[in-house]
C-alpha cells in the first residue's frame, strides 16, 4: 500500500502526539494532533472519552502529567498502514502516584511495573481514534493487588518475552495445579 505525496506520515503524527502527552506534557500540543471529533479508549479500564470535550477533559484531569517521573517506553514494533498505526510497546514506571488512566482509585504502591501495551491509532491525517490495550491482571499482580497463585496470570515477566522470543513458553500450563495429587 502506497500513500500519495500529500498523505501525512502517520508515524510522525503519532510521535508528535506522544511527545505532547509524555515529553512536553502539553495538553494543547496533544489536542492539536487530534481530529475534530476524537475517541479514546483505554480498553481494560474503559477510560477515555468520546468527542473533543470529553477527550480533552480526560487528558487534563487523568492523563497528561499524571505519570510517574521514571516512566519510559520501549518500542517493540510499529506497523503503519494507509489509515492507521499500531505500536507494540513496553511501558515501565514506579507506581508512586495515583494513575487514573491505568489503576483508577488505587493508591500508589511504590512497586515497579513493566507492562506490554498495544496502541491502535486510526488516523485521517490526525489522531482520530486510540484503542490502548494491556493485560490488567499482569498490572494488578505487579502492584500487589492480585495474587497470581493458582491463576493463569503472570506479572512483569510478560514484558520480557516480546523482547526475547527465545525465553521459555507454556510455563502456566506445566505448573502444578492447586489441589491436584502429586505426580
Amino acid at each position: 500500500m502506497s500513500r500519495g505525496p500529500q498523505t501525512p506520515d502517520l508515524g510522525a503524527v503519532l510521535d508528535e502526539h506522544l511527545a505532547g502527552e509524555f515529553e512536553r506534557q502539553d495538553l494543547h500540543a496533544t489536542m492539536r494532533t487530534m481530529s475534530p471529533n476524537p475517541y479514546l479508549n483505554h480498553v481494560p479500564v474503559m477510560a477515555g472519552g468520546y468527542g473533543r470535550d470529553e477527550v480533552e477533559r480526560f487528558y487534563r484531569l487523568h492523563f497528561i502529567a499524571k505519570w510517574p517521573p521514571d516512566t519510559s517506553f520501549q518500542l517493540i514494533s510499529r506497523t503503519v498502514g494507509d489509515d492507521q498505526v499500531v505500536d507494540e510497546v513496553i511501558v515501565s514506571f514506579s507506581h508512586d502516584l495515583e494513575m487514573d488512566a491505568l489503576l483508577p482509585g488505587v493508591p500508589p504502591t511504590g512497586r515497579h511495573v513493566r507492562l506490554p501495551h498495544v496502541v491502535v491509532v486510526f488516523e485521517d491525517g490526525k489522531v482520530a481514534h486510540e484503542h490502548i490495550y494491556w493485560d490488567q491482571a499482569s498490572l494488578l499482580v505487579q502492584v500487589g493487588l492480585l495474587d497470581p497463585a493458582g491463576l493463569p496470570v503472570t506479572g512483569g515477566e510478560q514484558a520480557d518475552r516480546p523482547l526475547d522470543p527465545s525465553l521459555p513458553s507454556n510455563r502456566l500450563m506445566t505448573r502444578p495445579r492447586p489441589g491436584a495429587p502429586p505426580g
